[in-house]
């Protein structure tokens, strides 16, 4: 079921909701092309067969942070060093591997120049990080760009800036190219509000076509995701998000409660806190010259050592006795809180994105946007996904830690899935949670079994076969062959 758009009068805005469980027209000719790269890569290991029995083949990449960036971005080096990555027709990533897909994807046709690409990705990594004037810009954009501003913005810049070493402000309609010569990128996230639901369907995609509901088969455009709809018509336009954000979404799996008030208090808060332990040591008539350097040092790295020196502005020239004058001490106070908002141009802004951030916490909102489903009558449709107007997207690792969902969309036909898992736990927990929820669901899956002296020792790879169900090829990173004798538990690898 296609239902293309009625504008509302007055309006001129485009977009289309798709209810069906069939690609997208423009994967299924993205498929088509690339099934020919897979044969001309099989073909050079003597492994023939008819254009009709080309194998899909999707790598997957499960969470683990960065372990998981960097796990996922050496094992395709290594794909491409054996000359197999070319047979790859999906990639797919929860959590940490999309940190690295991002990087990758940003690269027109990354996996033709991978070990380039690979440099520049390590070479980025080693590097110093963002600056906080970039961090406090890129926050107050996100403020003010979007309808909805949840904690998954605080986390883009706060979190995994800090991790990936960027601010990443392309999108996947301009990192996309149809004749693209790299794998089909498939990221995988969850609706927060069917994480333990039996009445709808959690397992949500974003691909570089469509973003939507993977085991329902109701999607839009990728670059209409996060727009207002109403009974099928996009009432209400909002920017495409970007991949800072993309990755923030997919990569929250450590956004509890515990390190948000962490960075508050040790990033934005540390200063004022400073001030506050200035003037005490002042009254008590203790040495405070440490909370002094550190108070400049701190406002001159998040101004990033533009403007007036910060020692310029805070001091009252040669032969001013600190530690007596304590009109000093306000005057220093005071400079130092007008620095910060006077010379970042930030004025009240903060406050109105701290009383948000507050809000956000008080009802722990994550991931929100538009419900492109809202108010549509559809009997494919859960009753429960068409209700409300916002939805809230979250780590899919928070359910299972691999996206095996996105690439086991019937149409999709994949014939072989490989399984890269860099979780820190249990090395089968996400092969066994699928087999699992295929079995409820019907989905035709291998059964899984482990034996059981592999469940403390886990060998370095496992193929698991079915009948009329596509072979998976598990592959846990903590395993006895890359650990040897340091794997004394697979919950504790030394």
């Amino acid at each position: 079921m296609l239902i293309q758009i009625n504008l509302l009068p007055n309006m001129n805005l485009c977009g289309e909701v798709r209810i069906k469980h069939s690609l997208n027209k423009k994967e299924e000719e993205f498929v088509a092309r690339r099934r020919n790269t897979v044969l001309q890569c099989l073909q050079k290991f003597n492994i023939h067969c008819s254009q009709d029995k080309v194998p899909n083949i999707a790598l997957l990449g499960s969470g683990g942070g960065q372990r998981a960036m960097v796990g996922l971005l050496g094992s395709l080096v290594e794909l491409d060093k054996a000359g197999l990555l070319d047979c790859i027709l999906y990639l797919s990533g929860v959590s940490g591997s999309t940190w690295c897909m991002t990087s990758l994807y940003k690269e027109p046709d990354w996996s033709t120049k991978l070990e380039t690409v690979k440099d520049k990705i390590i070479e980025r990594l080693s590097g110093e990080g963002v600056n906080w004037k970039d961090i406090l810009a890129k926050l107050k954009k996100y403020y003010y760009g979007k309808d909805f501003f949840s904690l998954t913005d605080v986390w883009a810049v706060a979190f995994v800036t800090s991790f990936v070493k960027e601010i990443n402000e392309h999108t996947l309609s301009d990192t996309w190219k149809e004749d693209s010569k790299d794998p089909f990128p498939i990221y995988a996230v969850i609706d927060k509000h069917f994480k333990h639901s039996e009445e709808g369907d959690p397992w949500f995609e974003i691909n570089p076509y469509e973003a939507g509901y993977s085991l329902t088969g109701a999607f839009v455009d990728a670059s209409n995701f996060g727009s207002q709809f109403h009974e099928g018509s996009k009432k209400k336009d909002q920017d495409e998000f970007d991949m800072l954000y993309l990755q923030a979404v997919c990569g929250s799996a450590l956004a509890d409660e515990a390190e948000i008030w962490k960075w508050i208090k040790d990033e934005c808060c540390q200063i004022f806190m400073n001030l506050v332990d200035m003037n005490i040591a002042v009254l008590e008539g203790t040495d405070h010259s440490a909370l002094d350097h550190s108070i400049k040092t701190n406002l001159n790295d998040i101004s990033g050592g533009e403007g007036q020196p910060l020692c310029e502005v805070l001091s009252l020239g040669p032969g001013a006795d600190p530690n007596a004058d304590k009109q000093y001490r306000r005057e220093y106070t005071m400079g130092a809180c007008n620095y910060f908002c006077d010379k970042l141009k930030l004025h009240s802004w903060p406050f109105d994105l701290l009383k948000s951030i507050y809000g956000c916490m008080s009802k722990w909102i994550w991931g929100r946007n538009y419900n492109f489903l809202h108010k549509m009558s559809d009997e494919a449709v859960p009753t429960a996904l068409l209700q409300n107007e916002t939805r809230e997207y979250i780590d899919a690792g928070l359910l299972n830690n691999s996206p095996y969902f996105s690439v086991l969309r019937e149409k999709r036909g994949v014939d072989l899935i490989i399984s890269l898992d860099f979780s820190e736990g249990d090395p089968f927990m996400t092969v066994k949670e699928a087999a699992k929820t295929c079995k409820k669901l019907n989905i035709p899956f291998p059964e899984v079994n482990i034996p059981s002296e592999d469940l403390e020792k886990p060998k370095d790879f496992y193929v698991f076969k079915g009948q009329n169900a596509p072979t998976v090829i598990h592959i846990p990173l903590f395993n006895v062959v890359n650990c040897g004798g340091k794997l004394t538990s697979f919950s504790h690898p030394e």
